[in-house]
This record gives structure tokens, C-alpha cells and sequence, in this order.
């Protein structure tokens, strides 16, 4: 059992801290989830219009504030009680109100996170939020497989969950092929990433939710009239709307060319479904070879920080 100290040393996590708690699907605007495959409701249209990542380093610490919030009401944890989740998964609190600069250290000392690992909290600018809205923490690096975890927050509110297997999908928009590494094996998926000028996000990001079938307009992402209809077996990567779903473009184009709005196609043969079938929330896709990173608070993009600047993030000393 470790409490979290801070500088060059990074921060055990058996006895850190998390708010409470219901769930929150970190979802767009614009994509309806008809049929629920595992999660919450969907998000924007294909091409996803955040930008940048957000990086912190080497910034001047708050004072705590005299007086520390009484209670944490109004905060809510993206994990549901007995969930299990990928490795990739943050525990990320949301507040109903924006917490004061001078309040965030006392509002993180109140969050507690026991666990076999070392982590940080770091805050992140929600992509739909106000600043000091979503305080996250994250492990240094992926979870382990099988790692029990208890957040605590508060006056007595108390959550656990479980990591399974690891799942990382590494899409290359380059070569045209996803590659799924899971449970010591490994296999490659033709696929179909954004066209030039309409470049899918480059990065890591984890997903958050996914359902069978959602429905996309393309005019709420400033792209017209070019699509308007249902997807099949959607997996939600960012808030903006990226999915790695099933595109019957990627019948012809998948493992050749990239030729969609942003998204990640795959073939209606199977590996869609397939996809859809085996991942959860919390595992990680990272996509490679691509253009602009994508942001810290669009979706879960935590891991887009090295260590430092993710511990910069935090508001203790």
C-alpha cells in the first residue's frame, strides 16, 4: 500500500483517489446507437474535427485551497461497479461544475484509487466540457491483465473493477492493415482509413463504447450531403466521432486504399463483426502513420502524454 508522491519519481497508486460514481459514455453529438452492443450512446458523424493533442510540462502549482469542497456531489466515473474493462481504460471523473484551480488538490486528494500499480491524476480538457469539468488517472503504463481496482470517493462511495485480457489493435493507414495483438496471438485485418484531407486521427485512443448499429450524418461534421444512413457494428473511438466499423468500401478498397471520412472500415464478410464481437471498453487502438494526434480530451487520449507530461497534469505538489 503506497500513497502518491511527486517529482522525478512517479506515483504509486494503492492508495490515490476517484470520485463517484455513475457512468458516463463519453459520447458525440450526432451518431444515434440504435441496437447497444456494449455501451452508452454513439458519437458524431465519420470524420472526427477536434484537433492537436494537449500536452502540460513544467507549470506552476496551485496553492490547495483553505477551505476543501465538503463533499464531491455532482461527480460521476465513466466505470460502472463490477465492470470489467481493457488495459487502455483511464478512470475518468466528471463534475457537474467546473472545480477552481485553487480547489483541484483538494478535490484529487478526496479521489482514491487502490491498486497494484503506479498512476496519476492528471486534468483533462474535455473535448465537451468546460475546464476542470474531468480529472482522470492513469496508470504509467497499460494496466495488467487481472488487476483488481477500488475507487474511492469521499463520504463513503466506494467502486470496484476488474482489467481483462489485453487488446491492442494497431491500425497502419500506410500499409492498410489493422493488427490485433490479444492473448499471445496476433493476426492482420485489411482495412480502410481516411482519404487525403480527411485523414483518420493519428494516436492511441481506447474505446469507449460500441453498438450494432448507429446512425451517421455527415452533415454534422461540415461534410454535406456525402453520407447519411445506417453502420453496422460501430466502435467508438473519440468524441468527435471516430469508429472502426463495418464499410462495405472496404470490401474493394480494404488493404489497398484509404478512401473514407475518417473512420475505420473493415469488410462486411465478418471482420467487422468479429472486431465488434471480441473488444470491450478500455482497449486500446492505435493508428499509425497518419497526420494530426489526436486530443487528450477527444475520447479517452490519455496515453497521447509521455509520463512527465501526464504528471504535470496533476494539481499536487
Amino acid at each position: 500500500m503506497t500513497t502518491g508522491r511527486r517529482g522525478g519519481r512517479g506515483r504509486l497508486a494503492r492508495a490515490w483517489s476517484a470520485a463517484a460514481v455513475c457512468v458516463l459514455a463519453l459520447a458525440g453529438c450526432s451518431a444515434q446507437a440504435l441496437a447497444d452492443g456494449g455501451g452508452g450512446t454513439a458519437g458524431a458523424g465519420d470524420r472526427p474535427n477536434a484537433t492537436g493533442t494537449a500536452g502540460a510540462t513544467g507549470k506552476a502549482r496551485p496553492k490547495p485551497s483553505a477551505t476543501p469542497p465538503k463533499s464531491l456531489a455532482g461527480a460521476h466515473i465513466n466505470i460502472a461497479d463490477g465492470q470489467t474493462v481493457g488495459v487502455g481504460m483511464p478512470i475518468s471523473v466528471t463534475f457537474d461544475r467546473p472545480i477552481p484551480v485553487a480547489e483541484r488538490a483538494d478535490v484529487e486528494r478526496q479521489l482514491k484509487v487502490t491498486a497494484d500499480v503506479e498512476g496519476s491524476w492528471g486534468w483533462v480538457k474535455d473535448r465537451n466540457l468546460l475546464d476542470g469539468q474531468r480529472v482522470d488517472f492513469r496508470p504509467r503504463e497499460y494496466w495488467k491483465p487481472g488487476t483488481a481496482v477500488t475507487v474511492r470517493a469521499g463520504a463513503g462511495i466506494t467502486r470496484h473493477f476488474t482489467v481483462g485480457r489485453s487488446l491492442i489493435a494497431t491500425v497502419d493507414v500506410r500499409t492498410h492493415f489493422m493488427t490485433l495483438e490479444t492473448a499471445g496471438s496476433s493476426r492482420r485485418v485489411p482495412i480502410t482509413a481516411g482519404a487525403p484531407g480527411m485523414d483518420t486521427w493519428n494516436g492511441t485512443m481506447v474505446v469507449s463504447d460500441k453498438a450494432s448499429k448507429i446512425f451517421m450524418d455527415s452533415k454534422t461534421v461540415g461534410y454535406g450531403d456525402q453520407y447519411h444512413d445506417y453502420y453496422y457494428y460501430a466502435v467508438h473511438l473519440t468524441t468527435s466521432g471516430t469508429y472502426v466499423h463495418m464499410n462495405p468500401k472496404a470490401n474493394t478498397y480494404g488493404g489497398r486504399q484509404n478512401v473514407t471520412h475518417g473512420c475505420v472500415g473493415l469488410a462486411t464478410g465478418g471482420p467487422a463483426k468479429r472486431f465488434f464481437d471480441e473488444v470491450i471498453p478500455g482497449d486500446v487502438v492505435k493508428v499509425v502513420n497518419s497526420r494530426d494526434t489526436v486530443a487528450v480530451g477527444n475520447g479517452y487520449g490519455d496515453w497521447n502524454l509521455d509520463w512527465d507530461q501526464w504528471r504535470a497534469t496533476s494539481a499536487l505538489d
